[in-house]
């Protein structure tokens, strides 16, 4: 007999927003969160109504801003900026340091935010929260070099940021930003994770970090976070929609830029036959749902490894467990270990379904659906945002699902008869962030990923975005300004030598590092 789940205690939304209330009571008010520039919290901009993920309910919306205040926003973060850049590196190291020991306290607590806004299971969660303090841990202690013959830049860094990595992308950059000597402005986003951003900002501007936090839409504050002169570098992680318009903005103005774009990041299968190893990878490659900029959606498959390929594949991708991300038997219960919860929204979701139903109705063949009988929600909770995976043999070239990134639990397969096939497929998206070749000759694998359009390439091994000293790009139309990672990330936000190049993919050169 199926047990019913209850909610874990002490986790619902109420519970999480007291404590927000409680733990920083200067930025968030009783039924919204503020902006924060000009070096204090505001009460300005029109909250937007907004919904969980995880059930449909009620959590914080973003407080858009017009253009204009989102203008004196950067005016004010230029103001800060100026001051700033002339504090001594050890002052600055060491409030960057007392707001890494700040989040670390609050660990629960912005694990918790994630949740709730963007629908991260528990172990995703506290993940993002942990890479973002031990990676601008390592930063603080060696940063020192990396600023050698560097100066900051002329004005603060903008960052417009997707929606999925709150912590460990978006709060990590604008630490290392400002531990190298700018002033930093965000933009929360506009589809999840508010009130993690706005905790997070309270306790690094607590400190005395200059950062600026606001919301609105891309089209209104656009004006004032890329175009506006004050700004001295703009840093963007999205679509490639809105990141071309980015793109032809700062080329345009000839502004510092790191526009990190989606990929048809590809999985290719030749002459291969470790399937142990294989299956064993394949759950985590579901981690979040998929809805990362390093997920890998395609296989491409050497038609005679097809079978082996299913034999492999099909049993892995059935033990996946999805479902309520705080959903427990007990509610004393430790936190449900799972694969992944909701995607982003009910409208992805739909868009998704769709998406699949208009594939298969033009030709691509199901090769597995996940049952929803095994996933784990609370009695009556809202589903919408919900989705089981998927995966398709042959989508049609018409379909999005043939040459973009579903950003979902959505697998498509397709099948190759020669290398150059095989390249092709792989290359499908014109430039990707990561790539993985199994084969089991090292030959064959050195002579072929070199012609693999991805920033890394992996040999049987899923890549990442990577930590520390890992350095990070894209090929193509995935990356967009200078790469980052480890000392690349202070050179993308520092001035050097005049004529310095820097490592990147730009208008009039690309450089790799």
């Amino acid at each position: 007999m199926a047990t019913t789940l209850t909610l874990k205690s002490g986790t619902s939304w109420p519970d999480t927003w007291q404590r927000c209330l409680a733990a920083a009571p200067e930025a968030f008010r009783d039924d919204r969160v503020l902006n924060l520039w000009n070096d204090s919290w505001q009460a300005d901009g029109r909250p937007l109504p907004a919904t969980s993920p995880v059930d449909g309910g009620p959590v914080a919306g973003p407080p858009r801003l017009d253009g204009a205040t989102a203008h004196r926003a950067v005016r004010a973060g230029l103001d800060q900026h100026r001051a700033w850049r002339h504090v001594p590196l050890e002052e600055r190291r060491a409030r960057v340091a007392a707001t890494l020991d700040a989040l670390a306290a609050h660990r629960e607590l912005l694990a918790l935010l994630l949740v709730w806004e963007i629908g991260k299971p528990w172990r995703l969660a506290q993940a993002d929260v942990d890479r973002a303090v031990d990676g601008v841990r390592w930063y603080v202690d060696g940063i020192g070099p990396m600023l050698d013959g560097r100066a900051p830049l002329d004005g603060p860094v903008s960052n417009i940021a997707s929606w999925n990595y709150p912590m460990s992308v978006l709060v990590h950059a604008l630490l290392v930003q400002a531990l190298a000597g700018n002033a930093v402005i965000a933009k929360t986003p506009t589809d999840g994770g508010v009130a993690c951003l706005t905790l997070a900002c309270a306790l690094a501007a607590r400190e005395g970090v200059p950062v600026t936090l606001v919301s609105g839409s891309g089209s209104e504050l656009s004006p004032a976070l890329v175009r506006a002169p004050e700004i001295g570098c703009v840093s963007f992680v999205g679509g490639r929609d809105t990141g071309a318009a980015v793109a032809t903005a700062v080329a345009d103005l000839g502004k510092r830029h790191v526009l990190e774009q989606e990929g048809l990041n590809t999985w290719g299968l030749w002459n291969y036959s470790d399937w142990d190893t294989f299956s064993a990878v394949v759950p985590k490659l579901f981690d979040y749902g998929k809805q990362r900029c390093t997920a890998y959606p395609r296989f491409v498959v050497q038609r005679a490894l097809f079978d082996a390929f299913l034999a492999a594949y099909l049993p892995a991708v059935r033990t996946l467990v999805l479902g309520h991300p705080l959903a427990v038997e007990r509610c004393e219960d430790p936190y449900p270990r799972l694969d992944f919860g909701p995607v982003i929204n009910a409208a992805k979701a739909k868009e998704l379904h769709d998406q699949i139903a208009e594939a298969v109705d033009r030709g691509a063949v199901p090769l597995y659906r996940g049952d929803p009988a095994g996933a784990r929600f609370l009695p009556g909770q809202d589903t919408s945002a919900y989705v089981q995976p998927v995966t398709l043999l042959g989508p049609p070239p018409s379909s999005p699902l043939h040459h973009a990134e579903p950003f979902g639990p959505v697998d498509t397969v397709v099948l190759v008869d020669t290398e150059a096939e095989l390249l092709a497929a792989m290359n499908a998206s014109n430039g990707a962030l990561v790539a993985t070749l199994s084969t089991d000759d090292r030959a064959t694998y050195e002579r072929l990923a070199p012609q693999i359009r991805a920033f890394k390439v992996g040999h049987g091994t899923a890549r990442s975005r990577g930590d520390r000293d890992e350095l990070f790009g894209g090929f193509g139309a995935s990356w967009r300004g200078a790469f980052v990672g480890g000392e690349l990330l202070v050179r993308a936000v520092t001035r050097g030598p005049r004529g310095e190049r820097l490592p990147g993919n730009f208008p009039d050169y690309r450089l790799m590092p």
